[in-house]
């Protein structure tokens, strides 16, 4: 446990937070949604570390002031775009307070670092916009404080503090209307998140993995989305078109701290996303404008330009859409489960995207419109998998434009899993719907659950807590052990043309015991073929396939 860090674990914490953002670089890339990307997220702020990185490894000295000057030095350098630019001007912060350690910094004044982090990079953009990186780092250094009082080693610090930034990333749809459009948290916040969480595993020893996942997210689809939703932007939103970036360097005599000042404003009358920040040695100069040519002649005013980079966004778009569109198909299909084994399964038969939803959490026709909006197909298979759904499939029908959605009328996963297997992009969209509707018939399925309360039902005296197995209709077995109620439940099922029985095991079995019932099956179904899977899904110990 560390209580306190020096220089050499500081710099330590940069290079594995750089690692972690760079192994994870490209997934962040993927979460840049915006209309206009400006730049790949990922890259812009892995390369604006890897220049610190290297800065930092050229530092001969183990003083915690030349450790953090070399840092800040070169985060600036480095930055790229509006997201590495932020991150330079966090860094910078963090710097400013880090550098007046003599030996060993503790949690509080790490947490003084975070909020000087802040300061400057809020202060560093012309006008802040809350659900973004911004609104993360804030929202940590503002906790940072409350939580450095309580906990004096770093891990825990640490553990906290990234668990509110966490917590800052889920609400960044909230607060950015664009994000929420395409279901998805900030990519500049992910990249953040991605660095600090470095930080934490320099410091635990951890290895450095990729820490994105795909399957866990914002929408219940993916945990950060995925760029699909620019297919349904409108060019027309674009205001500036010409990404401008450049530093300026050796500086004329006459050039004073209020004429840096003085640029940033008229940067600001042109354009957009200005940033304007350094000093008299160095100045880096970003901005959003029609007009790129007067944002130059205005920089040399103050000295020379280095690196000039101009990039048409409008372009940037049409090939982004134009990309998308040459990569649309025919045919695509949508699933609503619960359960990460039952996503898994779909996946694994080519569905599109998966809606989390089902018994006790049936999704909006709304939810479900927008899911199938983000599938880049013209026809989409809609597969409800539970009959409180259907409805609201179907009416998911009226709320998509440019695609035509077809609901196949599953009542559960099994069927979902049966319809999919009968996909066949060879054949129509028509032939594809009428084999899946028809591969519904030779599937036969039944739920194990608990009774909620005391009734009489189906023959059956139930009493809350009992057993109960239900085919899509009614209950047809009960007891009070699980394995005896699926046994009754498959004799009640099983007719003398099933050859095959599935089961899928829910959140509250373990493998073992279902593997022991999936023997127990077998033995007295020697004629049939009979397999297990982890279903994972909550409400029902059990889901049976009986084929």
């Amino acid at each position: 446990m560390h209580k306190t860090i020096n220089s050499t674990e500081f710099r330590k914490m940069i290079l594995v937070g750089a690692k972690q953002l760079e192994i994870n670089r490209a997934k962040v890339d993927a979460l840049n949604v915006f209309p206009v990307p400006d730049g790949d997220t990922g890259t812009n702020m892995s390369l604006t570390m890897q220049s610190a990185v290297r800065e930092l490894t050229a530092c001969p000295s183990n003083a915690f002031n030349e450790v953090c000057d070399s840092l800040s030095k070169g985060a600036l350098k480095g930055a790229r775009g509006n997201s590495g630019v932020i991150l330079s001007q966090i860094l910078k912060g963090i710097c400013s307070v880090l550098r007046k350690a003599e030996n060993d910094v503790d949690t509080k004044t790490f947490a003084k670092a975070l909020e000087a982090g802040t300061k400057i990079a809020y202060g560093a953009v012309s006008v802040p916009k809350e659900g973004t990186i911004l609104t993360v780092i804030r929202m940590m250094s503002e906790s940072a404080g409350k939580i450095a009082s309580k906990k004096k080693n770093f891990e825990e610090f640490l553990k906290d503090v990234i668990a509110e930034g966490d917590r800052a990333l889920a609400l960044t749809p909230e607060l950015l209307p664009v994000l929420k459009k395409a279901g998805v948290v900030d990519s500049g916040g992910v990249g953040l998140m991605t660095i600090v969480k470095g930080f934490l595993a320099s410091l635990t020893g951890e290895e450095v993995v990729e820490n994105i996942t795909e399957t866990e997210t914002v929408t219940n689809e993916s945990e950060f989305g995925d760029n699909s939703s620019i297919l349904s932007m409108d060019l027309g939103e674009i205001q500036f078109a010409y990404c401008t970036e450049f530093f300026i360097i050796n500086m004329k005599k006459s050039t004073t701290l209020s004429a840096i000042d003085r640029l940033r404003e008229r940067l600001m009358a042109i354009g957009d996303s200005v940033i304007c920040i350094g000093d008299l040695e160095l100045v880096k100069v970003h901005v959003h404008t029609n007009q790129p040519g007067k944002a130059l002649t205005y920089a040399l005013e103050l000295g020379e330009l280095e690196r000039p980079k101009i990039e048409n966004m409008l372009e940037q778009n049409r090939q982004m859409k134009a990309k998308l569109e040459a990569e649309k198909k025919e045919m695509g299909m949508l699933a609503i489960c619960t359960g990460a084994g039952l996503s898994e399964i779909f996946k694994d038969l080519s569905v599109d995207r998966i809606i989390e939803g089902g018994q006790t959490m049936n999704p909006s026709a709304s939810d479900i419109a927008d899911a199938a909006k983000k599938i880049n197909a013209e026809h989409i298979f809609v597969f409800p998998n539970n009959k409180n759904i259907i409805l609201a499939a179907e009416q998911a029908r009226n709320l998509v434009e440019d695609k035509k959605l077809h609901v196949i009328p599953t009542k559960n996963v099994p069927q979902g899993f049966a319809a999919a297997l009968e996909f066949n992009p060879e054949v129509s969209a028509e032939e594809n719907k009428t084999n899946m509707i028809h591969a519904l018939d030779n599937v036969k399925v039944g739920q194990v659950t608990y009774a909620v309360r005391n009734t009489s039902l189906n023959g059956f005296s139930i009493k809350e807590g009992d057993i109960i197995g239900l085919d899509d209709k009614k209950i047809l077995a009960k007891s009070h052990s699980l394995e005896e109620t699926v046994m009754k439940l498959i004799g009640r099922m099983k007719e003398d043309f099933h050859q095959v029985i599935t089961l899928y095991y829910g959140e509250d079995v373990k493998e073992e015991d279902a593997q022991a019932l999936c023997e127990t099956i077998a033995e007295k179904y020697p004629d049939c073929d009979v397999d297990f899977h982890n279903g994972g899904q909550s409400v029902y110990y059990y889901i049976l396939s009986l084929e």
